[in-house]
C-alpha cells in the first residue's frame, strides 16, 4: 500500500495510526501542502484525489481511497484484527460520534485550507484566526469530555476509531496553544495511547517529511 501524507495533516495522522495499530505496512508518500504553493494542487496529485487533500491510501491491486474515516473502515473491515470499532451496536455508534466530532465538526474548521481563506479571503489577522480556532477545538472538545470514560483509553481497554481521531486532534490543539486544563479524560486518554507504538511512531515529528 502507498500513503500520500503531510506530516502535520491530522487526517493522515489519523490513517498512519490506523495502519500501525493493525500492523499493515506502506510506503509513505510525502505531499507538502504549503511548500511552492501547495503539492497537493498539482495535476498529479489531483489525479490521485480529485479533492485534492490527503491522506488518500492505494491499494495493492491500483485502486485509491480517500476521506480518513472511510479509508480506516474499510482496513477495519478487510483486516479486522485488532477491531478499532465495539462489536455492539450502541457502542459502535457512540465511537463513531465522537470520530465524527473531530472529523466532522472540528477539523473542517480548523484546517490548513479554512485557516488560509480566513486570512487571504477575509483578511482575518492572526489574533481573530486564533480566537476561531480556539472556539472550536473548545466546543468540540467540551462534548467529548462529557461523552469519553478512559479505561484507559476513550471507550474501554482497547484503542479505536475515537482515540484514533482523538490524538491528532489534541497534538493540533497543542500546536495552537489551546488551553486543554478542562479536559482531563481526553489528557488521560492521550497519555495511554502514546504509551501504544502504534500512535507514538505516527507522531508527525517522527515523519519523513518533519519539519
Amino acid at each position: 500500500m502507498k500513503l500520500y501524507n503531510f506530516f502535520r495533516s491530522s487526517a493522515a495522522y489519523r490513517v498512519r495510526i490506523a495502519l500501525n495499530l493493525k500492523g499493515l505496512p506502506y510506503d509513505y508518500v510525502p505531499v507538502h501542502l504549503t511548500k511552492d504553493g501547495g503539492e497537493h494542487k498539482r495535476d498529479e496529485f489531483r489525479a490521485v484525489n480529485p479533492l485534492m487533500r490527503v491522506p488518500a491510501l492505494v491499494l495493492s491491486n491500483g485502486d485509491i481511497l480517500t476521506q480518513s474515516l472511510a479509508i480506516i473502515e474499510y482496513l477495519d473491515e478487510v483486516f479486522p484484527d485488532p477491531a478499532l470499532l465495539p462489536t455492539d451496536s450502541i457502542e459502535r455508534a457512540r465511537v463513531r460520534a465522537v470520530a465524527q466530532i473531530v472529523a466532522c465538526d472540528i477539523h473542517p474548521l480548523n484546517n490548513s485550507g479554512t485557516m488560509a481563506y480566513l486570512r487571504k479571503t477575509l483578511a482575518q489577522d492572526q489574533q481573530a484566526i486564533d480566537v476561531w480556532y480556539a472556539s472550536w477545538i473548545t466546543s468540540g472538545f467540551t462534548a467529548i469530555e462529557a461523552m469519553i470514560d478512559p479505561k484507559p483509553y476513550s471507550f474501554g481497554n482497547h484503542p479505536g476509531l475515537a482515540d484514533i481521531c482523538l490524538v491528532p486532534q489534541v497534538y493540533n490543539a497543542r500546536r495552537a496553544n489551546v488551553p486543554l486544563d478542562a479536559f482531563p479524560k481526553i489528557l488521560a486518554t492521550e497519555v495511554a495511547c502514546y504509551k501504544l507504538a502504534a500512535f507514538d511512531q505516527a507522531r508527525p515529528e517522527l515523519q519523513t517529511d518533519a519539519e
